[in-house]
């Protein structure tokens, strides 16, 4: 049986996909990779060392594995292309034979979110450059922070950034884990790009999904990039804060509008926003 290894297993998406993959192949054929092992002691798989910045112990992490998850990571942009490239070599060295990158959409120029795209790019290229198999999946914006945020919202009642009328392919972690479970262990997806996304909405079709799935009545307010920007950096800091106003740009010039292949990397649709929320206010 193909042994495949997943990047990032502690994390909020690695986890999922470690999850979805196990599914398919067996959790004794998933191997979860963490720089902190023990932080994905839960998940019930194999665990090994996954330090993106050690490629030694990465490429001895990587003996015996088939197919490999790289999850984009979080360092800053010109620290990940560095990154990425350590957990590239190291499969190579090791024989992995096929690699799966997760990387994002958004714009590519012109936002304070363009250098982490940029970097992303980089990594895209170097993977189709590796000589190995290859699949790479541009992930939508994950629309679960927008439901933990759900408390301030109501207090505030409204929505406030500076996406204005401008449509977000949105996502959400256990439906990406759906997706790369099937681009990992189906030879189909190989030499494939696909955008996973679900169906494109405003920030106000959003509001009023919130409210029906929490009985609020929120508004949509659009703000300046400048005051958003602000605004962001005063509450989260300066990088966290500079690169959420980013995505936001990207969302207003259109750069999260994007057609959706989840159909075809998944084999199904993506849940669909009604649905989605609809089972929030249920509780299923």
């Amino acid at each position: 049986m193909v042994k495949i290894a997943i990047t990032a297993a502690s994390g909020k998406l690695g986890s999922e996909i470690v999850k979805a993959t196990g599914l398919i192949i067996g959790p004794e054929n998933v191997i979860g990779l963490a720089r902190t092992p023990t932080k994905a002691a839960h998940l019930g798989v194999e665990l090994r060392q996954g330090d993106y910045n050690n490629q030694e112990a990465l490429e001895a992490s990587l003996q015996g594995i088939d197919t490999v998850l790289l999850v984009s990571g979080m360092d800053a942009p010109d620290q990940r292309i560095g990154q990425h490239r350590h957990v590239i070599a190291a499969a190579k060295a090791a024989g992995v034979t096929k690699i799966v990158y997760t990387s994002v959409q958004g714009a590519e120029a012109g936002t304070t979110f363009s250098p982490v795209i940029q970097s992303n790019r980089q990594t895209e290229q170097d993977v189709r450059n590796s000589g190995l198999k290859w699949v790479i999946g541009r992930n939508g914006i994950y629309i679960e922070p927008d439901v933990e945020y759900i408390a301030t919202y109501q207090k505030a009642g409204e929505i406030a950034n500076c996406a204005g009328e401008g449509k977000c392919g949105y996502t959400t972690r256990p439906e990406l884990a759906y997706a790369y479970a099937r681009m990992l262990t189906e030879d189909k997806h190989n030499g494939k790009t696909y955008n996973l996304n679900g169906e494109t909405i405003t920030q106000g079709e959003l509001a009023e999904y919130l409210n029906l799935a929490f009985s609020t009545h929120l508004i949509y307010r659009a703000m300046t990039v400048d005051d958003y920007r602000s605004e962001r950096i005063a509450e989260l800091g300066e990088f966290m804060g500079t690169v959420i106003a980013g995505i936001y740009e990207g969302i207003r010039a259109g750069k999260a509008d994007n057609p959706s292949d989840f159909l075809a990397a998944a084999g199904r649709e993506h849940q669909s926003w009604q649905n989605y929320f609809m089972h929030l206010k249920l509780g299923i």
